[in-house]
Order: structure tokens, then C-alpha cells, then sequence
């Protein structure tokens, strides 16, 4: 079963209780889910997931202490850790603290500003380019089970997914440092027969085309270990870890460097097809800096368009 579901019926048989029993003032102005970056909030948790950091558990979503204050906080924490220690055979981490462990009683305000920046997910479009993205995905995955005033809801709401601006500026920067990586930095160290070098420059293409492959589905990208299975659930795109993965583990002799500029030419091709079916450009070749530019040119906010082209590039 996976850790999400555990979560929520863990919740649902202790948690609820426990609030309305001992805590029923709190019982609907107390946000309840799980969501951050255990890969149980992904869906991607395994049996190699339970090692470390996996146990039953959720977290309580406190508003400011002006409505719920530090002692009632307090006590409520202390209530959470005396929870059953073990649940359908996982076993209960005691070790958590106040507003710093990924399960237990936590501050609205403090996690999501420990995620974004901001305590109600405001943000400038300045603020947009700068967050990586998989704090705004820890932002927004997992679930939450019960939230009646919807505090912790519209603040996911808002941080669903970057301004169209922002998204088009980002993919510009990795479709301009894709191309670079790949049809410039990749030959350059070959002809030097330097083959680490020129290994780090597929690396680079890899990064940056999977980035666009997440910009063009309007998904998040996750942290960069969870990227290849985030890659799977992409229905354009999904088709492609194959080459990625034969890209970035396959050497650079002369035969290696025949099949990598074929498949790179490959991912080009799909890339192009979907940014023309998107109107974000109508390019019919494979140079990505050229759809790079046409995709730069589409961002409406002048000052954000006229940064530079990779200014939005991770």
C-alpha cells in the first residue's frame, strides 16, 4: 500500500478522532494532509522507500498563533506524538519537533514559507524565476485530507503552477541551453577527444530537454533523483526516457557519438512538434535555439522578456 493512502487512513483512524475528542474547537480551522518531499508525497515511494524517513504519519496545518496560540500548539503536538507508534507493520519516528519534521504539527505560514518564500504564496514574477521547482512541487504534491476553511488549499491553488510568462521564459533557457550543450559544447569536445567533457555536454542536453519536456506539460519538475520516474507519467514525452537514459549512460566513440546525434536529433523532432502544436512557434527544423527564440518572443511582461534568454534556466 502506498505511503500516501497509509497517511490518510492513519489520519482518519487516529488523527480525527483525537482532534475531536481532545481538540474539537480546532477540529475546523486545522488544515490536515501530507505534502513536501518524502516520495510518498510523489507516489513514488517503494519497498527501497522504507529504509529511512517512511512511517505513518501526516501533518496538522496550524493558522497564525493570534487564533490558535503557542500553548494549545504545544499541546497539540504532544497529543500527535502519542499516536499509536506502529501501524500496518511501519514503525513511528518520536524524534519530531515543532514546525521542523515532515510530520506532525507545523505552522501554515512557516511551511510554506520554508518552501517559497512566502507565507501566502504571493509572488512576483521576479520570485517565480528564482524558487527551484521542486520546492514548489513539495508545495503542492501528496494530499490534503481535511482543510474546511481552505487556508491551506488556496495557497496550493496559487502555487499550482508558474504564471505563462514565467513558464515560457524558463522553457526558452532550456531549449537555448539544451542546443548549446548538444549541437555546440558536445562537438567541440569530441573533435578534442575529450570524452569525459563531452559526456558532461550530453548530461547538459539530457537536463535541459527533460526541463522543456516538463515546461511543455505545465508539470513541475521534481528533484533531479525522482526525475527519469516523473518522466514516465508525462503523456507526451514519456516515450523518450529511453534515449535519455541510453544518452547519458552510453560512451563517446566514433559509433557511440553516430547513435547520440541520432537520438538527440529524435528528441528534437518530438520537442518541435509539440511546441508547434502548443502555436509557441512555427519552426520545422530541429535547431533548438531557434524555437528558443520564437518561444522567448511569446512572453507578454516586457521587463521579464527582455532578460536574457537563459535567465530563466536552472
Amino acid at each position: 500500500m502506498k505511503g500516501l493512502v497509509i497517511a490518510e487512513k492513519y489520519y482518519l483512524e487516529f488523527g480525527a478522532p483525537m482532534i475531536k475528542e481532545q481538540f474539537p474547537e480546532l477540529e475546523e480551522i486545522v488544515a490536515v494532509g501530507l505534502t513536501g518531499s518524502g516520495s510518498e508525497c510523489y507516489g513514488f515511494d517503494d519497498d527501497t522507500s522504507r529504509d529511512h524517513d517512511f512511517e505513518p504519519g501526516f501533518i496538522l496545518f496550524l493558522p497564525p498563533e493570534e487564533v490558535v496560540d503557542r500553548k494549545t500548539a504545544f499541546r497539540l503536538e504532544r497529543a500527535y506524538d502519542k499516536l499509536p507508534d506502529e501501524y500496518m507493520g511501519l514503525k513511528r519516528n518520536k524524534d519530531v519537533s515543532f514546525d521542523t519534521g515532515r510530520h506532525g504539527v507545523v505552522r501554515t505560514a512557516d511551511f510554506f514559507r520554508g518552501k517559497v518564500g512566502d507565507a501566502e504564496g504571493i509572488l512576483s514574477l521576479e520570485r517565480w524565476m528564482t524558487i527551484p521547482e521542486h520546492y514548489l512541487l513539495e508545495a503542492t504534491n501528496g494530499k490534503i485530507f481535511r482543510d474546511d476553511v481552505g487556508a491551506v488549499k488556496d495557497i496550493r491553488d496559487r502555487l499550482s503552477y508558474f504564471p505563462e510568462d514565467v513558464r515560457l521564459k524558463k522553457l526558452a533557457g532550456a531549449l537555448m541551453l539544451a542546443e548549446q550543450a548538444s549541437n555546440y559544447n558536445y562537438e567541440r569536445q569530441l573533435s578534442r577527444g575529450d570524452t569525459a567533457a563531452a559526456q558532461l555536454a550530453v548530461y547538459e542536453y539530457v537536463k535541459n530537454a527533460i526541463s522543456a519536456c516538463f515546461l511543455l506539460e505545465r508539470r513541475y519538475k521534481p528533484y533531479y533523483k525522482w526525475l527519469f520516474r516523473a518522466l514516465n507519467d508525462l503523456p507526451t514525452f514519456a516515450r523518450l526516457r529511453g534515449d535519455f537514459e541510453s544518452l547519458i549512460s552510453s560512451g563517446n566513440s566514433v559509433g557511440d557519438a553516430v547513435e547520440k546525434r541520432s537520438k538527440i536529433r529524435a528528441i528534437n523532432a518530438v520537442l518541435g512538434e509539440e511546441l508547434r502544436r502548443q502555436g509557441l512557434s512555427d519552426y520545422d527544423g530541429l535547431h533548438l535555439d531557434s524555437f528558443a527564440y520564437c518561444v522567448n518572443g511569446k512572453v507578454k511582461d516586457p521587463s521579464l522578456r527582455n532578460l536574457h534568454i537563459m535567465s530563466g534556466a536552472e
